[in-house]
Formats: structure tokens, C-alpha cells, sequence
């Protein structure tokens, strides 16, 4: 069962809460895609994407697409000033020295120590594994923007991946939508629930163990 557009929307901003002033933000595909249309006016910031654009700003309005011009994913952005063109050499070659200070991406499956499986379920087509093995690991912070469950029903959050690994041990922060967890050394904390779920909806829905912070911040929807 997919998530509704507002659902969606709602995990976009809080992962755009993350960006500070003067960032090299990297967008994934899908729900990361929608970010740039949360930040605050006042954070300037530099949105990279590995198909070589430095500069991306919000989604157009509709019937003002630049066919040129689109993310990592295909799908139409707009450049902000100042924002810059390189072929993927150059745009990897950031990604690979260690400029990007944020990456938000999806995945499949996330386990309690932030390893990273997002690229491939065996014995379906997918297009490749494109920038998320690099930027997972040289990214100086790794965000997860997914769904809680998979179509199945099945949590996305697990004590050991079961699918292919994208790179061990790489996120920081996961946003479904239902909570916000963070990754530790110790463990994963639960930070944030999003209204209306409580704290038995997650466990419920979660296949791993997790800490709760003392003082869990409840979002409103």
C-alpha cells in the first residue's frame, strides 16, 4: 500500500529540518526528490545531483519543465543562481573526496546498525546501483527517507539485512512514516513519532529491537 502524497510531503520536511546554511545536500530518487520544496528561504544551500548539477532548486510549475534539465531520476527541476553544470566524472569525484555533507536516499531495508541495502531485490530489473555505494560511505551525513512496511507488510527496518548491501554501517538518521530513528553505536533510538502513531503502532510494525528517547518529540500531521 503506497503513502499519500501529504504523507510523503511531511517526511520530505522533516528531513529538510537537517539542512544547514551552506550545505552539499545529495538527493535520491522519489520521496528525497521532494526536499528542496520544504526548505526555508533563508538556508542557502547547494542541492548536488550525480547526473552533474550543483544548484538544483525546487520542482517547476507545471508547464515551465526544462526537457534539459532534470535530476538523478529523470524528473524536471530548476537550477537556482548560481548553480553549476560537470559531467559525472566531476560530479562523482565530489561525492568520492568527501564535499557532499548530506545524502537523503531510499531504500529497501535498513538494519538496527544503519546498514544499507537500496539497490537491487534479487530477480527483479533494476537500473543499477548508481551513486548510493559512494555516497552512502563518503557522505558526512546519510539520511533514509522510506516507507515503514514494504507492500508485503514487512518492516523495512530489520536486525539484519536480508537483501544485497548498498555499504555497512552508513546511516545516521531513518524517516518513515511513522517515526524518526537515529542511529547509533548503541543502538537504534526512536526520537520522533509522527501523528497519529504511537509508540505500539511502531513496535508492532518494526522487526528489530529500539531504544526510546526520554523525551520523544510527537510531529502533528
Amino acid at each position: 500500500m503506497g503513502m499519500g502524497v501529504d504523507i510523503r510531503n511531511q517526511m520530505a520536511r522533516r528531513a529538510a529540518e537537517e539542512i544547514r546554511n551552506g550545505m552539499v545536500v545529495n538527493l535520491g530518487i522519489g520521496i528525497p526528490s521532494l526536499v528542496p520544496n520544504h526548505l526555508s528561504k533563508e538556508i542557502m544551500v547547494m542541492f548536488h545531483a550525480e547526473n552533474g548539477i550543483t544548484g538544483m532548486g525546487p520542482s517547476p510549475e507545471k508547464g515551465k519543465e526544462d526537457e534539459n534539465l532534470c535530476n538523478a531520476g529523470g524528473f524536471p527541476v530548476t537550477l537556482e543562481s548560481g548553480g553549476s553544470y560537470c559531467d559525472s566524472a566531476v560530479s562523482f569525484g565530489m561525492i568520492r573526496r568527501g564535499r557532499v555533507d548530506i545524502t537523503i536516499l531510499g531504500s529497501l531495508q535498513v538494519s538496527q546498525n544503519g546498514d544499507l541495502a537500496n539497490w537491487i531485490v534479487p530477480g527483479k530489473k533494476v537500473p543499477g546501483m548508481g551513486g548510493a555505494m559512494e555516497l552512502a560511505h563518503k557522505a558526512k551525513k546519510v539520511i533514509v527517507l522510506m516507507n515503514h512496511c514494504d507492500k508485503q507488510g514487512n518492516s523495512k527496518i530489520v536486525t539484519s539485512c536480508t537483501l544485497p548491501l548498498t555499504t555497512k554501517a552508513c546511516v545516521d538518521l531513518i524517516v518513515t512514516e511513522l517515526a524518526v530513528f537515529q542511529v547509533t553505536e548503541k543502538g537504534l533510538f526512536l526520537t520522533e513519532l509522527f501523528a497519529p502513531y504511537d509508540l505500539g503502532d511502531v513496535g508492532q510494525k518494526t522487526d528489530c529491537e529500539f531504544m526510546i528517547c526520554e523525551n520523544v518529540r510527537r510531529i502533528p500531521y
